[in-house]
């Protein structure tokens, strides 16, 4: 199409405009404070999907749903589900009955206890089950105060146990007689009491439901379940009988949604009069500009979050936490100065921060096109959902004049880089065993990413700057290679996924990185000269002088050895697929418990570190039985 045609185009779109509406939710019911979301329903015209969804409102104050001969308190509705009371409960109990939601849980087609469970079993025989580190979370009690007491923690999103199906009934094979629940949505770390209940679709009764601008996904904890979802740009319930897919967009620098992002209908009769008079000059006037525009040179950075809505980008969905101004992180940067920079490649340049509040950040400013911002945009809620405890949690982003940044949280005890290289005067050197579990959590938040999370995420930018440490020298990832082509999620990742084509340079950069750990150098030649001399024996010249190598015991320096051994198979293997992350875990994992250094209390602790990845659990168990998915 020639400019001109194309012009001619978008000036008859600007003088005819148009706008739609979605249908509105006839629905709208309450029941003391709480409002009823599509597709629940208490008064019975308004069904409209299932009869599952029917509530009843006592003394219009109190909800219940009732599944099979059961009827439970609704507490709470979220988008996905909706969060119950224990059964019979005529007061607050921590202490009920595992039957509550047994494993012949009725009404499966519709509902299912959901993963976001974590659970407080009590007088159990058997305390294998229990994970420390979920008693992290702040589990308020019956009083709404934090401090829930739990005798035995455990996260249903773990899977060693209960899978997706079960109930809690589960767990009278450990000899547990009671059980407590708190609902802990992904990417918080705050819990509400009750039980919730994944809600969803037979997929063979979901024909049309779903409104326009929506797709219909699977659910988590219902086989065969579906519900609605709308797409990045939209907001809303999904369904074509309920809210539906409002246009959410930027303007005046802030979400709107609706009719406010669409253009308002003027007098038909006006306008026709106006555009009479000056349509042609305007047709005159623009083919002047045009010509203007394709003379002069495109400059960069021109990006602002007015454009986001021309690309039906949702800032705030992908920035779940905060959406920063570009001021705020000048200012905690000190304009980003060079003393403040933490690491520069060339997707970007991770920058420390301090926060008006006194909270440490670390900025990453991202080499972002506007070509590439919707599917950083999408990276980033992908990575905002994701938890792990060696995982630097995403604070929020900023998308600005240009500029796209990422803000991480920052722990106070710097970097590994920092660490490695005393380059901003740390006291301490890292020892032996601390190098050795750094490596191992390292490389078991990245095998999580890889293998426990669906679709897995690949790192693409792993090196010691993006190692966050704080007071205890736990790991905290970040710096993730948000620009890397690779990490689209689809059919193109599932289909490398078994060979490890995209999961090659984790693990490549997993051998760089345990060659710096060892060697305590980054120089750029470091991969092709440590081999050298791993090759010819020579392992007494590539380890940090402080480590004392010749010094240390026989079965010191053998463990030494070994992490230099599976450097090089990550340097020569990594790229063909032939040693997966899962690989790395494991051979770090039993160096670290076989470690003398590390005595009864660090080995305990090693173990709740690890306790969060089911994967990691199995590999500690059954390192040859381990199946790789």
């Amino acid at each position: 199409m020639s400019p001109i045609l194309l012009l001619t185009f978008l000036l008859l779109l600007l003088c005819f405009p148009f706008s739609f509406s979605l249908p509105p939710n006839f629905c709208t019911e309450t029941c003391g404070d709480l409002h009823l979301p599509f597709p629940f329903y208490v008064n019975s015209s308004c069904h409209s999907i299932s009869t599952a969804f029917h509530l009843s409102c006592t003394n219009s104050s109190t909800l219940f749903l009732r599944i099979g001969s059961v009827s439970y308190k609704v507490l709470e509705f979220f988008p996905d589900g909706v969060l119950v009371d224990f059964p019979g409960s005529s007061s607050c109990r921590q202490y009920n009955d595992l039957n509550s939601f047994d494993r012949s849980f009725a009404g499966k087609d519709n509902f299912g206890v959901s993963v976001d469970n974590v659970i407080g079993l009590y007088d159990c025989e058997d305390s294998s089950l229990c994970k420390a580190d979920c008693e992290t979370i702040d589990l308020p009690g019956c009083d709404g105060r934090g401090g829930g007491s739990l005798a035995c923690c455990y996260p249903l999103s773990d899977h060693t146990i209960w899978h997706v199906g079960y109930g809690f009934s589960v767990f009278s094979q450990f000899g547990c007689r009671g059980v407590s629940s708190w609902a802990v949505l992904r990417g918080s770390t705050w819990g509400k009491r009750g039980v919730k209940l994944e809600w969803a679709l037979p997929r063979n009764s979901s024909y049309q439901v779903c409104a326009r601008n929506a797709d219909m996904i699977n659910a988590t904890s219902i086989e065969g379940g579906v519900r609605c979802v709308c797409q990045n740009g939209y907001v809303g319930d999904g369904f074509a009988n309920g809210t539906g897919c409002l246009q959410a967009c930027i303007k005046d620098g802030k979400e709107a949604y609706g009719s406010d992002c669409n253009i308002k209908r003027q007098d038909q009769r006006k306008f026709v009069i106006i555009a009479g008079i000056i349509g042609p000059v305007l047709i005159v006037a623009s083919l002047v500009a045009l010509f203007y525009l394709l003379k002069r040179p495109a400059k960069p950075g021109m990006f602002d979050t007015e454009q986001a809505y021309y690309q039906n980008i949702s800032i705030p969905k992908a920035c779940k936490t905060r959406l920063f101004s570009l001021h705020e992180l000048e200012e905690a940067t000190k304009g980003f100065e060079e003393g403040k920079k933490l690491m520069h490649d060339n997707n970007g340049t991770i920058f420390a921060g301090v926060l008006r509040d006194g909270s440490h950040v670390a900025v990453h400013k991202l080499q972002c096109e506007k070509k590439d911002l919707i599917q950083v945009l999408s990276q980033i809620e992908v990575l905002s959902s994701t938890v792990h405890r060696n995982m630097a949690r995403i604070l929020g982003c900023c998308i600005e004049s240009g500029n796209t940044l990422v803000v991480y949280e920052f722990p106070s005890n710097g970097t590994l880089e920092e660490h490695l290289h005393q380059s901003k005067g740390q006291e301490l050197r890292l020892d032996w065993y601390r190098r050795l579990t750094i490596a191992a959590e390292t490389a078991s938040i990245l095998s999580f990413l890889h293998y426990e999370i669906s679709p897995p995420i690949f790192h693409h930018n792993l090196k010691s700057a993006c190692i966050f440490l704080d007071d205890d020298y736990s790991v905290k990832i970040a710096g993730f290679g948000l620009l890397n082509s690779n990490f689209y999620y689809g059919s193109h990742l599932h289909k490398n996924h078994e060979g490890f084509g995209i999961c090659k340079n984790d693990v490549y950069d997993m051998g760089v990185l345990l060659l710096e750990i060892i060697s305590g150098s980054n120089r750029l030649d470091l991969p092709s000269s440590a081999l050298q001399h791993i090759r010819a024996g020579k392992f007494e010249e590539i380890f940090d002088p402080f480590l004392c190598y010749d010094e240390q015991p026989q079965y010191r320096q053998e463990q030494m050895q070994i992490i230099a051994d599976l450097a090089t198979r990550c340097l020569l293997f990594g790229v063909d697929g032939r040693l997966g992350m899962v690989d790395v875990v494991r051979e770090l994992v039993q160096l670290t418990k076989e470690s003398l250094d590390g005595g009864i209390s660090k080995g305990a602790a090693l173990e709740e570190t690890f306790s969060n990845s089911s994967l990691l659990q199995m590999i500690s168990m059954s390192p040859d039985s381990m199946n790789v998915p």
